[in-house]
């Protein structure tokens, strides 16, 4: 087993996030986007996998557009509005916008995204599709702010194996507010 692959075992069987815990991260995560100066440009969210937070009840809450990743199975990420229905799994089988055009990065103003873990210099560990990192790997995926969603703070750690591409995030949503890497 490789380290990256023990690594996601380990940080997988750290994920009980409870109700007080949801709570917290949802209310750091409209901190975050009210904060921010996207303006009506959208925020990519993601469609919670068990043990990640549910961002998805922020769409009655916050102002600018959500959108949702669509993953085609094969390794390729895109983004579209989550304005209507009807939502059809992807891919990678994860409920996704089925219509509608893929969004642009100048579109979105901010990625959250779900992560195993992260460490201190933002570099993230994920569930090892990549599909985040190629998306990411285009200079202009690169310039729109991401940041990982953990359920907790323990997740953001000493650091982890970087590869190559891996591109650092801006910070991290975790139970106790947001971080920066240093």
């Amino acid at each position: 087993m490789s380290i990256k692959q023990t690594l996601r075992h380990h940080f997988r069987t750290q994920r009980h996030l409870g109700e007080a815990a949801t709570r917290a991260i949802q209310e750091a995560v409209v901190d975050l986007v009210n904060g921010s100066s996207g303006g009506n440009r959208h925020v990519g969210i993601y469609w919670p996998l068990s043990g990640e937070a549910d961002l998805r009840p922020l769409r009655d809450v916050l102002h600018p557009p959500l959108a949702l990743p669509v993953a085609d199975g094969g390794g390729r990420l895109t983004y579209r509005s989550w304005t209507q229905e009807p939502l059809q799994p992807d891919g990678c089988g994860i409920p996704a916008p089925a219509e509608g055009e893929a969004l642009r990065p100048d579109q979105l103003a901010l990625l959250l995204v779900p992560a195993l873990a992260i460490d201190r210099h933002g570099i993230r560990l994920g569930y090892g599709g990549g599909y985040y990192d190629r998306l990411r790997a285009d200079p202009a995926w690169a310039a729109v702010p991401a940041w990982v969603v953990l359920p907790f703070t323990c997740m953001v750690t000493d650091p982890l194996p970087r590869d190559p591409w891996d591109v650092p995030f801006a910070g991290w949503i975790t139970e106790q507010g947001a971080g920066r890497p240093t």
